[in-house]
Parts: C-alpha cells; sequence; structure tokens
C-alpha cells in the first residue's frame, strides 16, 4: 500500500505535466531566487544590517508566499479539477493563510518532538553510529507522524477545517502503509541526492543547478502525496 501511495503522487505530476508547470513555473521562479541570493551572497555579508539582508528578507517572503500559492494552487487543481486561467493559479489568500499557519504548528510539534527525543538519546551517549541512528530514526519517525496529521494542509487548500486529530484518526486504519510510505520517501531522498554530490562539492555551482531542477519535481511530489494521502482516508477514493 505505501509502495502504490508513492507511485500514485508520482504519477499524478507526470501525467499532469502540462498543467504542473503552467501552476507553478513563475511562482518556482521566485523560489529559485531566493536560492541563488542566498548561494552568491557571503555568509558574512548576511550578519550585518545591510541592504543584502534586506533582500534575503524580502526574498525569502516572496519564496515562502509562492511556495503557498503552488501548494493550495496544486491541491485544488488535483482534488477539484481547478485549473489556471494562465501561467499561475487562482488566489486563494485565506486558504493560503490557513494553510501556512498549519504548516507552522505541524512544523514546531516535530521539531519540539525531536527535541525531546535528541535530548534523550544523547544523555546515553554520542558516538557517531549512534547519532546517525538516532538521525534516521528521527526523520523516519517526523515523516510518519507528519503524514498522519498533515491531511490538515490539503484541507485548509479546500477551505475546510480539520484538527490534527482528525486526521490522525482518518488514517489510524492503515498507519502501516505510511510507516512504509515514509521510509520509501527517506530512500528516494537520498538517492536524488546522489547526482548532486557529481562534482565532489555540495556547495558547488554544478550542485546548486541540479537541486533548483530535482526541488521543483521535490515539491509538486511532496504536495501531490498529501493530496493522495487526503483524497484515500479523507474522501475514500480508490488509487
Amino acid at each position: 500500500m505505501g509502495w502504490k501511495l508513492f507511485l500514485h503522487s508520482v504519477r499524478m505530476v507526470l501525467d499532469n505535466l502540462g498543467v504542473a508547470l503552467r501552476l507553478s513555473a513563475l511562482l518556482y521562479l521566485v523560489q529559485m531566487a531566493f536560492t541563488v541570493f542566498l548561494f552568491v551572497t557571503p555568509d558574512d555579508s548576511l550578519q550585518q544590517p545591510t541592504a543584502g539582508t534586506v533582500e534575503l528578507l524580502l526574498l525569502s517572503i516572496f519564496a515562502v508566499v509562492a511556495s503557498l500559492w503552488i501548494a493550495v494552487g496544486w491541491h485544488r487543481f488535483v482534488l477539484t479539477g481547478e485549473e489556471p486561467a494562465g501561467f499561475v493559479p487562482r488566489w486563494h489568500g485565506s486558504e493560503m493563510l490557513s494553510y501556512f499557519g498549519r504548516s507552522l504548528l505541524i512544523g514546531f510539534m516535530l521539531i519540539a518532538l525531536g527535541s525531546v527525543i535528541a535530548g534523550l538519546v544523547l544523555g546515553i551517549g554520542s558516538s557517531p553510529a549512534l547519532i546517525g541512528l538516532m538521525t534516521f530514526g528521527l526523520v523516519g519517525l517526523g515523516s510518519y507522524i507528519f503524514f498522519r496529521v498533515g491531511l490538515v494542509l490539503p484541507a485548509s487548500a479546500m477551505g475546510k477545517r480539520m484538527k490534527m486529530r482528525e486526521s490522525w484518526d482518518a488514517t489510524s486504519g492503515d498507519s502501516t502503509a505510511l510507516l512504509q510510505l515514509a521510509l520509501i520517501v527517506i530512500g528516494a531522498k537520498l538517492l536524488i541526492e546522489i547526482p548532486g554530490m557529481i562534482d565532489g562539492n555540495t556547495t558547488g555551482p554544478i550542485s546548486l543547478i541540479y537541486g533548483l531542477v530535482i526541488d521543483w519535481f521535490v515539491t509538486m511530489f511532496g504536495v501531490s502525496l498529501l493530496t493522495t494521502l487526503y483524497g484515500v482516508f479523507i474522501e475514500g477514493r480508490r488509487l
């Protein structure tokens, strides 16, 4: 079941590639500008109150808005068939604001949980093997919990109110599949990061270009994955 959810989400992007590009291409350029700015700006210049810092702040805000715009637009396209009239999806300000708030809430919850677990584990020891095992375990646990409670995000995109508890209960019937899905996603992420190391420097220009290209698909896949889970567990759709 976990593998079917993964493949369905990948096909969702590939089968609707034209709409996906039309919906996200211009907005993704804003996110690219933020990434490129960080790449070309020296770290020490960002620590001073200069014009570069102001530009970074503005670009980061634009990048967040663009990512919310893409996510809400893609959720709505898949779930309702709402296509963009031009090269950007329709503006849904209240839904985007709700999406942002729910995302922050989930993020803070996962960070707090991870910090507590990491503190307990590091209290036992701090060997490289233990730290590596802990990191993998935390990423897996975080992904699993995110899939269990993250259905509140597509619900927000649809203008519906859903509590994380409701999302958790809705996915309780097939939690094993979501655990499998979490492990598959982690493995896939590790695989797609390998080509970015081809120049031997993960911060080099080749890695930057590769990252910018692959991050678009990762973004669309991530939103598609949540949409798939929402369709299956909330709307009762079949894969």
